[in-house]
């Protein structure tokens, strides 16, 4: 008997089979969501290669840039290429459409605001904003552009919202590629917690939520932190393993008046297993994922000052090789635990599903070099991710993303 015709693979081949049913109500469904969105391009020959580019995008193409989505759709490459590129239709606009409908159909008030910051590696020196910087993909210092974007988790699923280029500093004090690449006058060097910041202010109070949530580039920031307690916006962060941190339940040794400072992994260490708290997320391929995790009262170290009293929460995965994440939040001892590895988890989850983005609506295949021509590229990336979002809560699949990160209704519930 052959690998395939064994009970589990029949099993698997079974679950992967797509109905021409469903195939055909796609196609209507992509024909009835553009229908929202095509008014908003200024001209008939904008509105199509809108269209075009986007089922580009969401196309089995291997590339998804403008020359094979072009080639696939029979049409020339110059046209597609200027709409991506350079073409006068307004991306913030489309962007705020998507937003309203986003809300309409997911908003909650227990969301989540996830920051999530993304690089794209490139060649050359020429693509607006490209330099030798941290490229979180990679793990080291490469040639890359980053991307700072913004994604709504709610009960009702996922959704990006929001995305900005960032701009070295390097960059925008150079007049000369400012004025090559088309950078606009207005802008000026933001730090990406403050462009968090920005984007926060510019959505926050259209797009109900009760967290705020991003990696440990955000969270190791107690600016950013302090500048979120100052607008009464609650906050799960990452922080690194090594953040210092001072335990506000442990008594001080006998012959020190203050509690000392120590490492938040060097504090997990002296905890006892039976701290320990399990948790049960959203179902994955397996059955549902399994967490540990624990809390305590700490104050961390704010430059050189220590910090105010916030929560130091630790999640555990239940693996053969576990990963543990650090976090840090301003919720009172009156916020269930179950309620900040929600989020911490929903968090992990926006990372996987942009990370997914990438191929599966070609969110890096991009060959633009121009500030005009990165946002409307991710514009029309976001707008056709949305679209498999839907897509697929609809046909009951899961969200692009590994491991859960698109389930319909992420759910966390105590472990028996």
């Amino acid at each position: 008997m052959s690998l395939l015709e064994s009970a589990q693979a029949q099993a698997l081949l079974a679950e992967a089979v797509v109905e021409p049913t469903a195939v055909r109500s796609c196609v209507r469904g992509l024909s009835s969501f553009l229908a929202r969105y095509l008014p908003l391009f200024y001209r008939k020959e904008q509105a199509a290669n809108a269209r075009i580019t986007i089922k580009g995008l969401l196309s089995d193409l291997q590339r998804k840039t403008c020359e094979p989505i072009a080639r696939r759709q029979g049409v020339t490459r110059k046209p597609i290429q200027f709409f991506v590129g350079s073409g006068r239709w307004n991306d913030e606009a489309v962007m705020a459409e998507m937003r309203q409908q986003i809300v309409a159909e997911r908003g909650h008030a227990g969301g989540i605001l996830v920051f999530d910051g993304t690089s794209f590696v490139k060649k050359g020196k020429e693509s607006c904003g490209v330099k030798r910087q941290w490229c979180g993909r990679l793990g080291k210092i490469e040639n890359c552009q980053a991307g700072l974007f913004l994604a709504y988790a709610t009960p009702e699923g996922y959704a990006p919202l929001d995305r900005r280029l960032f701009l070295p500093e390097d960059w925008c004090q150079d007049r000369a590629r400012r004025t090559k690449t088309h950078v606009p006058r207005q802008v000026v060097f933001r730090k990406k917690w403050e462009l968090a910041l920005d984007m926060l202010d510019q959505h926050g109070a259209q797009v109900p939520h009760a967290w705020v949530a991003g990696d440990d580039e955000f969270g190791r920031s107690a600016e950013f932190r302090a500048r979120l307690r100052e607008r009464s916006e609650g906050y799960v962060l990452d922080v690194p393993r090594d953040t210092l941190v001072r335990d506000l339940e442990r008594k001080p040794p006998r012959e020190r008046r203050v509690r000392p400072l120590e490492r938040a992994e060097e504090w997990l260490k002296r905890q006892p297993p039976s701290r320990w708290e399990e948790f049960a997320l959203g179902a994955g391929e397996k059955g549902p994922l399994r967490v540990r995790a624990m809390r305590v009262g700490v104050r961390a170290m704010h430059g050189k000052k220590i910090g105010p009293p916030e929560t130091l929460v630790v999640l555990r995965t239940l693996e053969e090789e576990p990963q543990t994440r650090f976090g840090l939040s301003n919720a009172g001892p009156e916020v269930p635990l179950a309620e900040l590895v929600r989020v911490l988890a929903q968090r992990h989850e926006i990372e996987e599903l942009f990370e997914a983005a990438k191929g599966e609506v070609g969110l890096a295949h991009y060959e633009v070099r121009s500030w005009i021509g990165w946002h409307h590229h991710m514009t029309l990336a976001l707008l056709a991710l949305w679209f498999v979002i839907r897509q697929r809560q609809r046909l009951g699949g899961k969200n692009p993303g590994a491991d859960g990160a698109g389930n319909a209704q992420p759910l966390l519930t105590p472990a028996a």
